[in-house]
């Protein structure tokens, strides 16, 4: 008698994400305004955002390099030609009542960005595909007011601030097969737009948008499910738990013969739920065709490599090289690359000469637990690389012990000073490595404790513990706990 394998073995997820990066450009895309977040209501508009008759949108340059830059980045073909469209639809926000993109011919196509998942220190790596990246505009933002019992607000206020802050689109191939896998793809795509400086990536703050698209299939077949779009996520965490949701919830119907409706699905956070929002608009609804105010868009070869020459050493790069270079395990070269300041920050103690592996452990361990307690970024410590560095080296020579480097930790956190060798030996807090000075501390102790002694000498020699601490005790942790040792145990024996 054979099992029926479990409902999860029997199908697959087919998933694919589109995003919308806002660019940190000062200016939006086709006017001169302020992209300022924050700014009170329809402050930062002009008559091009509100889409005013006569009105002409002039590129901003800063963002095609930056979506150029952006396509590179992600192995992506830099159209050498491209141009963009008039995408319509009719919505509160949209002052024109169309949007300006790109459709046929965007600005980068066929890349690929990698993933990396850690299952027991080990990194299990998988290339996504990416499908395409265009430049477009933001459009504005409706805020719901008012309280009414059954729809929960009576009215609606528009906010044109954000019309025409620039975006790019990234859309990946369904090549994404877990909640797991979307979360790591935004997650590094993120990491992504922050190493280039192109966008800080904030979804909180609607930097970073990410929609998925996710259908359900059993395994082995090739042709795609009915596929739902998921809206309404603001974090990694719940781009996984909506996708974990939705699967389940698609098997579901497919397990009970229910119809799978090609739709948009909002996330509900509060119920940890999808909930049908509207049926799935088709490319023809939009009624796209070429933007007749705008030039098409040529990025010359010299231009294509100046951009190139340009880009940092990106985070599937760094955590290779870290890996490779020093050592280092998946684990902790994938939290130090996480973030480009942490990186910059473990570089510049390391080129001078600090060993990679501490440096790794004190900017992952109390460094890490200090900026988590006070809500800070590395940058605003006063504890410098440069002093870092110092404090490893100073514990490989014996200068300082782990124990003592603790201590001090918290007065270099907040603390700027500009030689740490100095200030430890201003606080008389250098370590005691003198043979001579430890042996006559010794040799008083164990004349204070001749019974401890003969009791080690019977057999207990547990008790040599006993000996260090007190010896660590009367040095206020001091001594060279390696050398203390050492002395400790032939004297003991006798």
């Amino acid at each position: 008698m054979t099992t029926a394998a479990p409902v999860k073995t029997k199908y697959e997820a087919v998933i694919g994400l589109e995003t919308h990066c806002q660019l940190n450009t000062k200016t939006k895309i086709f006017s001169p305004i302020s992209t300022e977040f924050g700014a009170p209501p329809n402050t930062n508009v002009s008559p091009i955002c509100l889409g005013y008759p006569g009105v002409l949108p002039v590129l901003n340059e800063k963002v095609l390099e930056y979506a150029v830059k952006a396509g590179l980045a992600l192995n992506c073909q830099i159209a050498p030609y491209s141009k963009f469209d008039r995408k319509q639809y009719f919505y509160p926000d949209l002052p024109k009542n169309y949007q300006i993109s790109q459709y046929d011919l965007p600005i980068a196509e066929h890349g690929w960005l990698e993933i990396e998942l850690v299952q027991d220190d080990e990194p299990i790596r998988k290339k996504i595909g990416i499908t395409r990246l265009h430049m477009e505009e933001d459009a504005g933002k409706l805020v719901h007011a008012g309280s009414d019992r059954l729809s929960g607000s009576t009215h609606s206020l528009v906010d044109f601030n954000r019309a025409g802050v620039p975006l790019l689109e990234i859309v990946s191939e369904p090549d994404i097969r877990t909640g797991e896998e979307a979360a790591e793809y935004g997650q590094e795509l993120r990491r992504i737009v922050r190493y280039l400086g192109i966008s800080d990536g904030n979804m909180q703050e609607g930097s970073l948008r990410c929609d998925v698209n996710i259908s359900v299939r059993p395994v082995g077949q090739t042709e795609f499910g009915t596929k739902v779009e998921i809206k309404n996520m603001n974090s990694f965490s719940a781009i996984q738990k909506a996708i974990d949701y939705e699967i389940e919830r698609q098997i579901k119907c497919l397990e009970d013969n229910k119809p799978i409706f090609q739709e948009t699905r909002l996330w509900e956070e509060g119920s940890q739920k999808t909930i049908s929002m509207r049926s799935k608009e088709g490319s023809s609804d939009y009624r796209y065709f070429p933007e007749p105010d705008l030039p098409p868009i040529e990025v010359s070869p010299e231009q294509l490599e100046q951009w190139k020459s340009e880009l940092p050493e990106l985070p599937a790069e760094k955590r290779h090289r870290y890996e490779e270079q020093f050592g280092l395990s998946a684990y902790d070269a994938r939290v130090l690359t996480d973030d480009r300041t942490t990186t910059e920050y473990f570089e510049a103690a390391i080129a001078l000469d600090a060993d990679p592996k501490q440096v790794a452990n004190w900017v992952m361990g109390d460094i890490a637990a200090y900026l988590n307690s006070e809500k800070l970024t590395i940058t605003e410590i006063a504890l410098k690389p440069a002093i870092l560095a110092e404090l490893v080296q100073l514990i490989e020579k014996g200068t300082i012990s782990g124990k003592i480097a603790k201590e001090i930790l918290p007065e270099l956190l907040t603390t700027e000073i500009e030689s740490l060798e100095k200030f430890v030996e201003s606080k008389g807090m250098t370590q005691i490595s003198d043979t001579g000075e430890l042996e006559k501390m010794i040799d008083e102790l164990l004349a204070e404790n001749p019974d401890k002694v003969e009791k080690f000498r019977n057999g207990k020699t547990k008790l040599q513990g006993f000996f260090v601490g007190q010896i660590m005790k009367k040095t206020s942790g001091r001594a060279d706990p390696k050398l203390t040792n050492q002395l400790l145990g032939k004297k003991l024996k006798g």
